[in-house]
């Protein structure tokens, strides 16, 4: 019992942090980051309760930390989720970004009930071009997840434990050229594409691999694609893999100011993964004045990532007991 109050109270003060304008960001991500574990690992009510306390945060006005919140929802594998997710697509005022990963996280649960929602964005006229190529792959997704397809094909154990928007390629004899051939083909569908790209991820882990820094070069290939939400996905992939070899790119794609700001944001984070690599932290520190909130928020959260990188902490979602990290 002693336990179970414990828990709530820990995921109250945790929801408290999160909540608070007043919270440094970076503090508020840790304590996000505690919740999805919460969220993930938990079950009854406390898995709801920690589901609730993360949907608390959309009230805030910082874009970088809804979409945030959309994205641990979506891998909460938690179908309590679906109204949380669904409340902020079909919101027309909400950033495109925050509307982008709603519609994302309703693809990773994986429920064929959440079709009908992300159909409607896809088709509505006039939405934003971002809404209308994640809806496609969440819903390339889900009917992927619930196919006979799905169950013939051998996937390679992922040292990722991320549920991504599409799977990796199943294994098969495709090389590295073989896999950017598919990542860069824009005639094909975008589905298909990410499952070549989340492939040369893991061709890219650990970064020892014979095929790591080929892939990762293959990967950064993708920022000369049109498409910004394609882009995106390639610098948070960078982000997951923390590989040197994707430095140059990353930094390109953050100093690139016509660039789109979900780009350059992803960008950022990523490099903060990397904080422990020479001259990170001063590429990340020219950025803490951009013109472009969500990406002087991101370089604020990158440079809590760097500390953390650079210190001996065990872990860096935030425990509210410990001490917390100083941004």
């Amino acid at each position: 019992m002693a336990s179970e109050t414990d828990n709530s109270a820990t995921i109250a003060s945790l929801r408290e942090s999160l909540c608070s304008e007043a919270t440094p960001l970076p503090i508020r991500f840790r304590a996000l980051f505690s919740l999805k574990h919460l969220a993930r690992h938990e079950t009854g009510d406390r898995a709801l309760a920690a589901l609730d306390a993360i949907a608390a945060g959309f009230a805030s006005p910082s874009a970088l930390l809804k979409h945030e919140l959309a994205y641990c929802l979506g891998q909460s594998a938690n179908l309590a989720a679906v109204p949380y997710l669904e409340k902020v697509l079909a919101d027309l005022q909400e950033d495109p970004m925050c509307r982008h990963e709603a519609a994302e996280a309703l693809g990773a649960l994986g429920d064929a009930g959440n079709l009908d929602i992300l159909r409607k964005f896809r088709d509505r006229e006039g939405e934003d071009v971002v809404i209308i190529e994640t809806c496609e792959i969440a819903i390339d997704r889900i009917e992927w997840e619930n196919s006979e397809q799905r169950k013939a094909e051998k996937l390679r154990q992922s040292d990722f434990a991320s549920v991504d928007p599409a799977p990796p390629m199943p294994n098969s004899e495709q090389t590295v050229q073989d896999l950017e051939k598919t990542l860069m083909d824009t005639n094909l569908p975008l589905f298909l594409r990410y499952r070549a790209m989340f492939a040369l991820r893991d061709l890219a882990s650990p970064p020892d691999l014979p095929t790591a820094v080929p892939a990762v070069l293959a990967l950064a290939k993708g920022f000369a694609d049109s498409s910004a939400l394609f882009r995106h996905e390639i610098a948070f992939v960078f982000g997951q893999l923390s590989h040197p070899a994707s430095i140059p790119a990353l930094t390109s794609a953050l100093s690139d100011l016509k660039e789109a700001s979900m780009v350059r944001h992803e960008a950022a984070e990523a490099l903060g993964s990397l904080g422990e690599e020479e001259g990170v932290e001063e590429v990340l520190k020219k950025f803490l004045h951009d013109e472009e909130k969500v990406v002087r928020e991101s370089v604020v959260v990158a440079l809590d990532m760097v500390d953390y990188e650079q210190s001996n902490q065990a872990e860096y979602a935030l425990i509210p007991e410990a001490p917390k990290a100083v941004a």
